[in-house]
């Protein structure tokens, strides 16, 4: 598992990057609050780079928690207000990551059933479905 915290507060996105993701939000909440106007390079350098990493983090993360919501029923309208996305935004998201997702073979079975994917396909209306 990635370190919970380093000894030195990261300066940049590589550093930030190998700290456990909910730990960085805690570290950029911690490290927003306590900054000044008088902050300095070192420290607006750590700010940016525990930001860039949430968003890299996020980044990644953000599909497969579109496609829980489906799972549990939400349409895209809901998932829009959620994300502050357009519905098409979260569409193209989630479709490009169930692409990748189906075709992921883990001990000779997908890493997300294809037919999973179709059903939510065709719940979402004839616009989504390929």
């Amino acid at each position: 598992m990635n370190p919970g915290h380093p000894s030195d507060p990261p300066v940049r996105f590589a550093d930030a990057e190998e700290i456990n993701p909910l730990q960085l939000l805690l570290d950029l909440h911690d490290h927003a609050v306590a900054r000044t106007p008088g902050t300095g390079l070192d420290d607006v350098l750590t700010e940016l780079g525990l930001s860039a990493a949430v968003v890299s983090w996020w980044t990644r993360w953000q599909p497969s928690l579109i496609h829980t919501a489906l799972r549990a029923g939400a349409d895209l309208t809901d998932i829009a207000k959620a994300t502050g996305l357009d519905a098409s935004d979260v569409l193209r998201r989630w479709r490009r990551w169930a692409d990748v997702q189906t075709r992921l073979d883990i001990d000779g079975r997908p890493s997300v059933d294809p037919i999973e994917v179709r059903a939510i396909e065709r719940r979402l209306g004839s616009g989504v479905v390929r």
